[in-house]
């Protein structure tokens, strides 16, 4: 790391569980972020703040005006722009020691192990189940870690899954394979904005865990936050024997 790297990052270098070590891990990775939307703006903050050396911003979508009350990447002079675009380039700007490429494709069942292949992580923050449930595919297949955030109304998950393990379940194991099956979105149900910031941090926090490797991990376990009531809460996700995806 140069001296300009070593300054940015001393805050972190210090930490004791860290250091060193975990900020060259950071640098040598990259995070495959799905969704550059109300978990991903803030994720996508943190990791490249952070100094994850490679972000792929994969979003198909194009800055609304609705999209302003949460993602604070976005401003009204990006209304009509594309989300991928202008996320790579605030990334950047925020940290010029990372390499931000933006995907503005849709991610599917027929292109996900494209698209995400050569990732060392997988943030999840996507608005549909069809969509999750090719990233967790893709994510089996390729043996790269699933990090998966959700939030609507009051409430936030995340959770990291690697499926392939023979003990740890994926994210199907949680849901099931169905992606026809019924969902609510954000535009129905609506979303309290600052909720979306703590749990796109808090899987930029895990995310950093992942790769760095200090700590617990969250593999195995959905954190679960309730902010009608400040509630905090983590269970076990069972890996499910007859799971499709990641069974044998």
């Amino acid at each position: 790391m140069s001296d300009a790297e070593l300054d940015r990052y001393a805050r972190q270098i210090i930490l004791s569980a860290f250091g060193g070590a975990g900020q060259a891990k950071l640098k040598e990775g990259h995070v495959a972020i799905v969704g550059a939307g109300g978990i991903g703006c803030p994720a996508i903050t943190y990791l490249a703040a952070a100094g994850v050396g490679r972000l792929t911003i994969i979003d198909h979508d194009v800055v609304e005006l609705s999209n302003l009350q949460r993602q604070p990447l976005f401003t009204d002079a990006d209304i009509g722009a594309s989300k991928a675009a202008v996320a790579a380039d605030a990334a950047r700007r925020i940290n010029p020691h990372v390499e931000a490429i933006p995907v503005a494709r849709r991610l599917d069942a027929a292109n996900a192990a494209t698209l995400l292949a050569g990732a060392s992580l997988i943030l999840d923050g996507c608005d549909n189940f069809a969509t999750r449930l090719a990233v967790n595919r893709a994510s089996v297949a390729l043996q790269i870690p699933l990090l998966s955030a959700a939030i609507g109304a009051f409430e936030g998950q995340v959770a990291l899954y690697e499926g392939w393990r023979a003990a740890n379940p994926c994210y199907a194991c949680l849901v099931g394979d169905d992606p026809d099956r019924p969902e609510i979105n954000c535009a129905e149900q609506g979303v309290m904005g600052a909720l979306a910031g703590m749990v796109g941090t808090m899987a930029a926090l895990e995310a950093v865990r992942a790769l760095a490797g200090w700590g617990t991990p969250l593999a195995g376990r959905l954190a679960i936050i309730d902010m009608i009531d400040r509630r905090w809460r983590e269970v076990t996700v069972a890996k499910e024997p007859e799971c499709p995806i990641c069974r044998g």
